[in-house]
């Protein structure tokens, strides 16, 4: 599981998002002039697994790079679930939509990442420039 910086397009969403929920983080992504919790992402696929929103608001800034943390989806330490009582999601279902664009509904899954850094504080203003050799190791993590 690695913490570094990928270029912005390089993701894929699986899931549609809120655009008030959206333009909430963007203000608070303006107000704290950071973001504050990494993008998940399965490291093989580069599918988001939690973080659209803040994708979304970063893309939407006109933001180059993300702060993300690579996580092997197949693990079995990784679980999905569905945020809605009575649905069913599926690490296949997730994997489907975002590899084929057929995006899920806002909040469908809800991702169980175990040791998910919190609180990383990455400045916007890393994420504007281009980084030595397209990724920029914010450092590791066990």
């Amino acid at each position: 599981m690695t913490i570094t910086l990928v270029r912005i397009d390089a993701l894929r969403q699986h899931e549609q998002v809120l655009n008030k929920h959206m333009m909430r983080i963007q203000r608070d992504l303006v107000r704290d002039d950071m973001i504050k919790d990494l993008i998940i992402v399965d490291q093989r696929t580069m599918v988001i697994l939690d973080g659209h929103h803040r994708y979304n608001a970063l893309k939407r800034m006109g933001y180059k790079y993300v702060p993300v943390y690579l996580v092997d989806y197949s693990s079995d330490r990784i679980a999905v679930v569905a945020w809605r009582t009575g649905e069913h999601v599926t690490k296949a279902e997730v994997m489907r939509a975002g590899l084929t664009g057929n995006l899920m509904p806002a909040k469908t899954s809800r991702h169980i990442v175990p040791d998910r850094p919190h609180g990383v504080n990455v400045p916007l203003a890393v994420l504007k420039e281009k980084p030595h050799d397209d990724k920029f190791h914010l450092g590791p993590h066990r």
